[in-house]
Formats: structure tokens, sequence, C-alpha cells
């Protein structure tokens, strides 16, 4: 059974630092794209982050650009966002994503698992 599973989250306060972690299992996603989501209160679920199967290649949101970072450890199955210079904005639950193939995928549908979410909250 594939599963990932997000950690990491919690409260920071404006311009604090969190690491998200998600570890895969049930299958290796050495040679797909992983990638973060995130879905504010009332919003729709929006792209963040990707990162290519050897991850060699990242993409970000304009929204998060400098500020945040996907890297991956396909000897552990794991992806990690940092995440730094955090904004009340940046609340919401975060989702880890497996993708369908290899490459830069931003589109929710390009992804085939995801994980149950981390809640991130960011206070002024």
């Amino acid at each position: 059974q594939v599963q990932l599973v997000e950690s990491g989250g919690g409260l920071v306060q404006a311009g604090g630092s969190l690491r998200l972690s998600c570890a895969a299992s049930g299958r290796t996603f050495n040679y797909v794209a992983m990638g973060w989501f995130r879905q504010a209160p009332g919003k729709e679920r929006e792209f963040v982050s990707t990162i290519s199967g050897g991850g060699g290649m990242t993409y970000y949101a304009d929204s998060v650009k400098g500020r945040f970072a996907i890297s991956r450890d396909n000897a552990k199955n794991t992806v990690y966002l940092q995440m730094n210079s955090l904004k009340p904005e940046d609340t919401a639950v975060y989702y880890c994503a497996a993708g369908s193939r290899n490459g830069l995928l931003y589109r929710i549908d390009e992804y085939d698992y995801w994980g149950q979410g981390t809640q991130v909250t960011v206070s002024s």
C-alpha cells in the first residue's frame, strides 16, 4: 500500500522557519517528480513547489520563490520543504504528492498519490 506521510507542520511567528518532511512507503518514487501543494481555508488547493526524480530540477510558485526550498533524499524515499521568512498568508494545510512521471509537474492532475496533509499556521 502506497503511503505519503507529511510531518513538521506547526505554529510559527511571521519571519520564522519550518521544515516539512514527506516520507513515502509502499514503492519507490525515485524516478518521478514529487511536489508540495497547499490549501488555505475557503480556497482551492494550489501548487507550491516540485522537484524532479533525480533532484536536479526544481520549480516554485512565485509566492514562495526565494523563501522556500524543496529537496529530496531518494535513499530515504523522503522529500522536504524548507520554509523560511514565513508570512501569515502561508497559513494552510500542506500536502505532499507523488507525480505520474518525471519532470517538473505543477498541475494537481499530474499527481497520482497524496499525503493527508500537515497544518502550517503563521501568526502575525
